[in-house]
């Protein structure tokens, strides 16, 4: 069997864009996406899936209607389904 290790440092070495996630893994019927952020990005909420987002460098603000959250590098959070975000 061939052992593959995927390297997220190395991953996101390969591209510069903001905004446009990348696919780094699979598993099952769920996909592993990597996504440089800049500024804010719209309101927007996931009804049939929760999202996840780890910090791997910087930092980042999830605002929610009757809050916000500060993720640092190294912390992760998770968005239950239907919960309107704007990162």
């Amino acid at each position: 069997m061939n052992y593959h290790l995927i390297n997220i440092k190395e991953k996101f070495e390969l591209f510069a864009e903001h905004w446009a996630p990348k696919v780094v893994a699979q598993v099952n019927n769920y996909q592993f996406k990597l996504v440089k952020l800049l500024a804010e990005f719209i309101w927007n909420s996931h009804p049939g899936t929760d999202k996840t987002f780890i910090v791997i460098k910087g930092a980042m603000k999830i605002g929610f209607r009757d809050g916000e959250l500060m993720l640092s590098e190294g912390e992760m959070f998770v968005v239950p389904a239907g919960v309107q975000l704007v990162i």
